[in-house]
């Protein structure tokens, strides 16, 4: 089964915020919850560089470790959800993320958390139906053969998702190929056919 990560090709980030918008979009998530967010390293310095950040659905996932509900949890495929049932508001799982991809509305009265909430990868999450889990989770699109639309709205490709091995290969690839002719962004296989870039936001987890 397929693995599915993230990853983003700081090279060609343009910090356009459109993955945020997309993310915003694809699951409705309620006033000040930010899933995914652009973040900008050495900023007004020649280094300069940009970077999507959210949930890295990490293999040893430290915010699992530290949840005392087992409110998270990871899927077969590596995707790591939570259960918004099971959710006490601790905060113990935003202080174990090092990307800080867990938030909390902060809208209760005497500082409450209230219910965790966080990148999905458009996997949804444990309801008893698809209007409740929309309305809880945010979109399913992985059950639809589908990546989570953030990758799939990149203008530059910068951001990729699906198969562990195929975001890899990807990536080797374009560093392989950087300044030279056009990059590695109108082919996959230098060795095969021409390829069109757009194949990059192919459903990964379709078994050929």
């Amino acid at each position: 089964m397929a693995t599915m990560k993230f990853m983003c090709d700081a090279e060609r980030c343009i910090e356009c915020n459109g993955c945020v918008t997309a993310c915003k979009n694809a699951n409705e998530v309620e006033w000040g919850i930010q899933r995914r967010r652009v973040v900008t390293l050495n900023d007004g310095e020649p280094t300069e560089v940009s970077i999507s950040v959210a949930c890295m659905h990490c293999d040893d996932a430290p915010c699992i470790a530290v949840c005392p509900t087992e409110t998270l949890f990871k899927r077969d495929d590596g995707i790591v959800l939570h259960d918004k049932d099971q959710c006490i508001g601790c905060g113990y799982c935003l202080y174990a993320c090092p990307f800080g991809a867990p938030q909390f509305p902060g809208t209760e009265a005497f500082g409450e958390r209230g219910k965790m909430d966080k990148c999905t990868f458009c996997a949804g999450g444990p309801a008893d139906t698809k209007e409740e889990e929309y309305e809880k989770y945010g979109a399913n699109r992985i059950d639809e053969g589908k990546l989570p639309l953030c990758a799939e709205m990149c203008s530059t490709k910068a951001l990729i998702a699906g198969d562990a091995q195929t975001v890899a290969d990807i990536f080797r690839q374009r560093v392989v190929h950087r300044g030279h002719e056009d990059g590695a962004w109108s082919s996959v296989d230098r060795a095969g056919p021409q390829t069109s870039m757009d194949t990059l936001a192919y459903d990964a987890t379709r078994q050929e």
